[in-house]
């Protein structure tokens, strides 16, 4: 995860699944209740279970958006 900051996943990963997706992946309730990239990140920087997660699901995502592609 060299070079990609915990602020572009959030983004990118709220863009993509939004904030219900994401409460539904993660089970995490920064994402359920009154959620925004500022509050979700303060809570994965003091959570390291959290971060790691939604550091796997991004790169599951990733790898899901780069098997579609080939499969175009």
């Amino acid at each position: 995860m060299h070079g990609i900051t915990l602020k572009s996943i959030v983004i990118e990963l709220q863009e993509y699944y939004g904030w219900e997706g994401l409460a539904q992946k993660t089970r995490m309730n920064c994402f359920k209740s009154n959620p925004s990239i500022k509050s979700s990140l303060t809570f994965l920087r003091k959570t390291d279970w959290a971060r790691d997660k939604i550091e796997q699901l991004y790169l599951f995502t990733q790898r899901e958006i780069q098997r579609a592609r080939k499969d175009k």
